[in-house]
């Protein structure tokens, strides 16, 4: 048995569905499917409970273990301002999650979140150091989230308090099927392929760096399809246990990205460049990459789709279909 959180959102049911394609049916999903269509994600998919986080509580004693939790669900919005909601999702029930596995002997799996790099100026080395960690500081509630319970499951493991497998995933900018629920949290991918088809202009913000021409803001793009694998890697090997980044290692820029849009259409691409609203400015990112020589020494050597492939793949096998889910 496999249990999922986050099942019906965009990398959790992604995940469920490679899970159903290597022959795993004996899934456990829990998440919220709400009123905006989330139940799409998971219509095609085999399982055989689905429990709501609120419950997850009251039901894990009774379980005596499982094969790996993947723990994916969280409040990742951006623009969250309750910040005892997002401890509760983002903080309290993983801590729960992290004591069942360690008591079970359940191999865990659990999001977390580029966002803990702040504005980048530490860099983006998943380092686990309590120097570190103290250097790091998130621009907003969900990222601060995030980076708490990081620190918390490396304190807990240096105890020896920790699963007898572990992996924390710090996802850079995932793009990919099944991000429709989220609105305009959607990548620029879901976004434009419409208005690129139709021939209307996108719209991309002005730089206000010298250094950085408009639409040449930069961002590390990961296709879903290689998160899931390297997730499921990671549980069949067990190599090495701790916090790993999951980008590609190449940066990328928001023009770049809406140009590999357009050739998998088959159109050309014009822009409107348009002012920056100034409450973001200040904390405005123009560069993330990760960097992903932990991962690798760990023994990843699986090449990472290029930004014009995902793309492609995501384009022409969902977007451009009348069924746009996996």
């Amino acid at each position: 048995m496999i249990i999922v959180t986050g099942a019906a959102g965009f990398i959790g049911s992604n995940l469920v569905a490679e899970l159903n394609e290597r022959g795993h049916d004996e899934i456990v999903l829990i998440d919220r499917l709400g009123s905006e269509g989330k139940w799409r994600n998971i219509a095609k998919r085999r399982f055989t409970d689905f429990i709501f986080p609120e419950e997850l509580e009251s039901r894990l004693p009774a379980i005596s273990g499982a094969d790996a939790v993947f723990h994916l669900g969280a409040n990742s919005s951006t623009t969250a301002v309750d910040a005892d909601e997002v401890m509760r999702s983002n903080f309290r029930l993983s801590t729960q999650l992290w004591n069942w596995c360690a008591r079970t002997h359940t191999p865990l799996i659990y999001a977390s979140s580029a966002a803990t790099y702040g504005n980048g100026q530490e860099g983006f080395n998943d380092i686990e150091s309590d120097e570190h960690f103290d250097k790091l500081r998130p621009l907003n509630l969900y990222g601060w989230s995030k980076h708490a319970f990081d620190r918390w499951a490396f304190v807990q493991n240096r105890k020896g308090k920790a699963p007898p497998f572990w992996a924390g995933l710090k996802f850079f900018n995932v793009y990919g099927p099944n991000e429709y629920h989220k609105g305009d949290m959607q990548s620029l991918v879901a976004k434009n392929t419409r208005r690129i088809v139709d021939g209307q202009p996108i719209m991309l913000f002005k730089s206000h760096r010298p250094d950085y021409a408009d639409g040449e803001q930069l961002r590390d793009f990961i296709y879903v399809a290689d998160c899931t694998r390297v997730m499921l890697w990671l549980l069949e090997s067990r190599t090495q246990s701790g916090l790993f980044n999951l980008g590609t290692g190449r940066a990328r820029s928001f023009r770049d990205l809406m140009l590999a849009v357009g050739s998998a259409v088959g159109r050309d691409v014009t822009f409107d460049f348009r002012e920056m609203p100034p409450a973001i400015r200040p904390n405005y990112q123009y560069f993330t990459e990760a960097k992903m020589q932990k991962l690798q020494h760990a023994g990843y050597d699986r090449a990472f789709f290029s930004l014009e492939e995902g793309v492609t793949d995501y384009v022409r096998h969902y977007l451009m279909k009348e069924d746009a889910y996996r």
